[in-house]
């Protein structure tokens, strides 16, 4: 459930470690440079680059969570970390959500094993920040993030962006649907499944917004969203199943709602087991979004912690991103500087049409809408 906005919020498109207790409860250890890693809030700040990479690689661990290998490159992004700079990575709950992350922060406090980073949907950033769970980090290419794409003191910052999808496996399904409003036809009973609970996973939650859009709802509205998903599931049509990679191999959930750049990571892999797996950006109700990055209040390798967003957000990790099929945030500078990987760009989806993003109070209203109607009314 790895789900967790092309921009800041939201975006309308016309986005197995050992339990030990100890190490500081507050994340301040420094590694190995003199420098108290945890309290720098720049690279500049403890001491340039050479000292961070030194103190990262004197504490020798980095600990990541909600990170499948197959979601945005994740995978090469991880190996090529832990390989350039001979730090070994942890990975917990590949499969986690953004609110499964926040409870670990909270949970695993003052444990070895507690994550140093998150990747989170917006709307769990910034619950994050009110939460007091992170710390404001800016890496060195700060200024290249749009200003309203990034916390100002640095507390979160986006990271990479897609735009919502529908996966179909047209092996299974004769005709498949490139609408929102297609997804009720009666053809598709029991094939459309979201990537988890539009509560606590953001890719679900976009889901549901981009239905409220292409049934009369709006920024302010996303009501008619979980109308439509409340409707699917009595007409028969919605797939209870959480749709991951791994269900959409076996052919379980056919129809799956979920970023572009993890729908379309499934193609080889499905037309290798004799499928074919089609991905369309839906006509109407086109939502996209941002992921955010953070760096936690606690975390227990806080120079491992500063130097993996340094690496992020170099051209060499977002363009790690971009050859995963996901929009760095960072690409717009990089295209003009020439350092943006152009064959992975050009295989990018062509998206028509404008964005209008909702302000922090439209999603935090349409949080607690979701909140307090879907498991109640999808239980039903």
């Amino acid at each position: 459930m790895r789900r967790s906005t092309l921009r800041t919020a939201v975006a309308v498109v016309t986005a197995g470690l050992t339990l030990t207790a100890c190490g500081s409860d507050d994340g301040d250890s420094g590694g190995g440079s003199g420098s108290d890693w945890a309290t720098a809030t720049s690279v500049e700040d403890g001491g340039g680059m050479d000292a961070l990479v030194e103190a990262a690689q004197a504490e020798g661990e980095l600990n990541v969570i909600a990170l499948p290998p197959d979601w945005a490159n994740y995978g090469e992004m991880l190996e090529t970390f832990s390989e350039k700079y001979d730090i070994e990575i942890n990975s917990a709950s590949p499969d986690g959500s953004s609110q499964d992350e926040l409870n670990a922060v909270t949970s695993q406090r003052g444990q070895d094993r507690a994550p140093d980073v998150l990747d989170l949907g917006l709307s769990f950033a910034r619950q994050a920040k009110a939460q007091d769970l992170t710390v404001p980090y800016q890496v060195e290419t700060w200024e290249d993030i749009p200003e309203d794409q990034k916390d100002p003191d640095g507390h979160w910052y986006n990271d990479y962006g897609g735009y919502l999808s529908i996966g179909c496996n047209a092996t299974i399904v004769e005709v498949c649907p490139t609408t929102m409003k297609e997804l009720a036809d009666p053809r598709y009973a029991g094939q459309v499944a979201l990537n988890g609970n539009p509560t606590q996973a953001q890719a679900a939650f976009a889901g549901v917004w981009a239905a409220a859009l292409a049934n009369g709802g709006d920024l302010d509205d996303i009501g008619p969203g979980i109308d439509f998903f409340v409707d699917l599931k009595a007409g028969g049509n919605f797939n209870p199943v959480e749709s991951t990679p791994a269900t959409v191999l076996a052919g379980e959930t056919p129809i799956s709602l979920d970023w572009d750049y993890v729908n379309a990571a499934q193609t080889d892999e499905l037309e290798a087991a004799g499928s074919t797996w089609e991905v369309h950006v839906p006509s109407d109700g086109l939502m996209g979004g941002y992921y955010s990055q953070a760096i936690s209040k606690f975390a227990p390798h806080p120079a491992a912690a500063r130097l993996w967003q340094e690496f992020l957000y170099s051209d060499e990790g977002q363009n790690i991103w971009l050859e995963g099929g996901a929009r760095p945030v960072r690409l717009p500078k990089m295209e003009a500087a020439g350092t943006a990987d152009e064959a992975a760009r050009s295989a990018l989806p062509e998206v028509e049409g404008e964005a209008d993003f909702p302000s922090e109070e439209q999603e935090a209203a349409a949080k607690e809408v979701v909140t307090s109607r879907w498991n109640e009314e999808m239980s039903g």
